[in-house]
């Protein structure tokens, strides 16, 4: 999982995006579409794009154990499935807005609050937020979730799990916990051995960042070692960029890096699911 360092978003040195005022007035009445980094960019466009496209969801698995997640469902009658994890920051409406995006492109996207409803708005509460996950309850809630996304009456029967930084460690988890088809990680700690990582169905893709000094070359290149143990396939890709870069409100973003990455998940995701 990423660390105070590895997770920080800086605002202060970002340069803004700026969205005219009136295309932010017709995107919030819905008459048009924005590139997704300028809605996840300004908050008051995440927010409408993030109460426009979907709806909290609340469940109680079979083990009695309730959690909610943001569910976003696309415009198809069967489609894939999608479990997404949200950074050490929480489910805030930027990861949201992320997911309607995913339904926009033929996925059912139900991102996960795996910190019951809090939302971290400094370092601080992030870590404590983060640290004081309770991991069998985690688990649970993430098993919960993969087998109602199976179970979805609009399901193809397909899952895959994806996240970002913290989430990238539990896109991970999630799918040595069931049966998962894909798995793309962005910048999330990966540090498994081969044994830890038999349970593994489905191919991997990876986002890293040659200027990551957390999730670097070392830790990423013995996941990989350990993977070629177990015959496991993957398809790992390195950006000139640092932790964190698809993140389009923190300081290391990287606009073309994010933008490829993202083209190269969508691929990824259809090749394996539909």
């Amino acid at each position: 999982m990423c660390d105070e360092i590895s997770c920080r978003a800086n605002y202060d040195h970002l340069p803004p995006m700026v969205v005219p005022d009136e295309q932010r007035r017709a995107f919030m009445k819905g008459a048009l579409s924005l590139p997704l980094a300028a809605i996840l960019l300004d908050p008051a466009l995440a927010r409408a794009a993030a109460a426009s496209g979907g709806e909290s969801v609340t469940l109680t698995s079979d083990s009695g154990v309730k959690s909610s997640a943001y569910v976003a469902l696309p415009e198809a009658e069967q489609a894939p499935t999608l479990l997404l994890f949200h950074e050490w920051w929480g489910l805030n409406d930027q990861i949201k807005s992320v997911a309607r995006e995913f339904a926009n492109e033929g996925f059912i996207a139900v991102a996960i609050d795996l910190y019951q409803g809090r939302v971290a708005t400094s370092r601080d509460e992030a870590r404590a937020y983060k640290d004081g996950v309770d991991s069998q309850w985690a688990n649970a809630a993430v098993s919960g979730w993969i087998e109602w996304l199976k179970q979805h009456s609009r399901s193809n029967g397909k899952v895959a799990t994806l996240g970002w930084c913290y989430g990238g460690g539990w896109s991970l988890d999630a799918s040595l916990l069931a049966p998962i088809d894909a798995t793309v990680i962005y910048y999330g700690s990966v540090a498994r051995k081969a044994d830890e990582l038999k349970p593994l169905k489905g191919p991997i893709l990876g986002h890293f960042g040659t200027l990551d000094k957390f999730i670097n070359e070392k830790m990423v290149g013995a996941f990989e070692r350990e993977l070629d143990k177990n015959g496991h396939p993957y398809h790992n890709y390195w950006y000139t960029a640092d932790h964190a870069f698809a993140n389009p409100t923190g300081a290391r973003y990287d606009a073309d890096d994010a933008a490829l990455s993202w083209s190269r998940t969508l691929a990824f995701l259809h090749k394996h699911l539909d």
